[in-house]
C-alpha cells in the first residue's frame, strides 16, 4: 500500500511501517494521530488507486517516535568594499513518525 498524504502543508508519500520525518508537530513521543489529509491511496502495483478531490476522506494512523533537531545551517551575507558582513544560523525542528496500517 501507498498513500500520498498532507501534513503541515506538506506532501508526503508514505506506506505501512515506514518512518517519516515532517515539520515539528504539537505531542509528546508516544502519542498517536490520525491523518485525515490523504490525497491518493493505492497498492503496490496501482490496481486499486483511490484519488481524492482533494481527499479521499480515508484515515491513516501514525505514531510519534521523537522530535528531533536538523542540522545546522549557516547563512553568510556579506557586500564588499563596504564592510558588511553578517552571519546568521538556523536549526529546524522535526517530528519523527511511523506510520501504522491503512
Amino acid at each position: 500500500m501507498i498513500a500520498v498524504v498532507e501534513i503541515a502543508g506538506k506532501q508526503y508519500k508514505v506506506s505501512p511501517k515506514s518512518q517519516v520525518k515532517v515539520d515539528l508537530l504539537e505531542g509528546q513521543a508516544g502519542d498517536e494521530i490520525q491523518i485525515q489529509m490523504v490525497l491518493l491511496k493505492s497498492d503496490e502495483k496501482g490496481q486499486n488507486c483511490n484519488i481524492g478531490q482533494p481527499f479521499t476522506g480515508d484515515k491513516i494512523s501514525a505514531k510519534i517516535i521523537e522530535h528531533v533537531k536538523g542540522e545546522k545551517l549557516r547563512i553568510f551575507k556579506m557586500k564588499p568594499k563596504t564592510r558588511y558582513a553578517k552571519t546568521k544560523g538556523h536549526r529546524q525542528n522535526y517530528t519523527v513518525l511511523e506510520i501504522g496500517e491503512f
